[in-house]
């Protein structure tokens, strides 16, 4: 049995890369928030195609600091919660959400997909995951996919220090052995821990 191969994981340049190309194609408001969303805060395509307006705006209009991720949104029906600290990503729904309100009520239509698609209505899972390829395709990225931002979210936070734990629950996931298949081990990685191994003691 051949097994799948895994999405790449993106590189900073990368991820600036797919972010400016987006900015100059349909939609670019739109397609900059789902990048943010999907490499700054882990989401699935699935996930991101059912968010709703209510999910991330209060009844005054005002961005949430958490979006709760129910079960029936979720793989695996684990519910968790999202939060929207990150200035880069609360900046990017902020430009979208400017952008929808001079064409509708959106605090009044809490219902409302928050990621509209072309034709006005939600996205599916699979059409969110078709946008996220052409996006990818654009940038020059042909291997990249929707689930190279989860894998980015997970590797990145794990680069920065952050305890396996603590990303197995921001991923949503049932254990860190699980969250482990989506962190790359890249050389770059592996070599500033063995610079670090007995640091400060003098040979």
């Amino acid at each position: 049995m051949v097994r799948e191969k895994k999405a790449p994981v993106l590189t900073e340049s990368q991820f600036r890369q797919v972010v400016a190309v987006a900015r100059t194609h349909d939609q670019p408001h739109r397609n900059v928030a789902l990048l943010y969303f999907s490499v700054a805060l882990g989401l699935r395509a699935k996930e991101l195609s059912q968010l709703l307006v209510r999910d991330v705006l209060t009844p005054d209009g005002a961005i949430k600091d958490e979006v709760l991720l129910t079960r029936a949104t979720t793989k695996g029906r684990k519910q968790r919660l999202v939060y929207l600290a990150n200035k880069d990503v609360r900046k990017a729904l902020t430009v979208y959400l400017d952008e929808r309100r001079q064409a509708e009520a959106i605090v009044a239509l809490p219902l409302a997909p928050l990621f509209k698609s072309r034709k006005g209505g939600a996205f599916t899972p699979n059409t969110m995951q078709m946008l996220f390829k052409r996006m990818y395709r654009r940038a020059g990225l042909d291997q990249a996919s929707s689930h190279s931002g989860r894998r980015t979210f997970a590797t990145s936070l794990i680069e920065q220090g952050v305890d396996i734990k603590a990303v197995s629950s921001l991923m949503g996931h049932a254990s860190v052995s699980m969250t482990a298949r989506y962190v790359d081990d890249n050389p770059l990685r592996l070599k500033r821990i063995c610079q670090n191994v007995l640091a400060g003691v003098t040979p």
